[in-house]
């Protein structure tokens, strides 16, 4: 098995607030991520597909259509976009943490692949923080 991944990068901006909460706890759950103004975050997206590569071509997938793919599915909806609000396939009052983001992610995309498999979608939040998800 051949693992094969492509990063794409976007920018967008949310906020993290349970509205059963008082402020006071949401900002100490959350701290400034409860930013009544939002905030936003330089986002590294990478998708890892699977598969055994084409005798003639070589490849998994061509990675420039697998580039095309995620923008159309997941990037050109969310880049500057706020994620609590504007993402169709975003459910309604679900918190956009890094976490929830890859699986969402992951059910936009996995039905759009041919000839290969997704393996996996890491997030990169911040330089220190990033989730990953394996369809699990």
């Amino acid at each position: 098995m051949v693992y094969l991944t492509r990063r794409e990068r976007f920018n967008a901006a949310h906020k993290l607030w349970v509205s059963v909460w008082d402020d006071e706890t949401n900002r100490r759950v959350f701290g400034k991520c409860a930013n009544q103004n939002w905030h936003g975050h330089n986002y590294d997206l990478f998708i890892t597909v699977k598969g055994m590569p084409d005798p003639l071509t070589g490849f998994i997938m061509d990675v420039k259509e697998l580039s095309k793919l995620i923008k159309t599915v997941i990037v050109d909806k969310v880049d500057h976009a706020n994620l609590n609000l504007d993402v169709d396939f975003i459910p309604e009052g679900m918190q956009p943490t890094t976490e929830n983001l890859v699986i969402v992610f992951w059910k936009a995309l996995e039905p759009h692949l041919q000839n290969c498999k997704l393996h996996s979608i890491r997030l990169h939040e911040t330089e220190n923080i990033y989730a990953e998800y394996f369809g699990e």
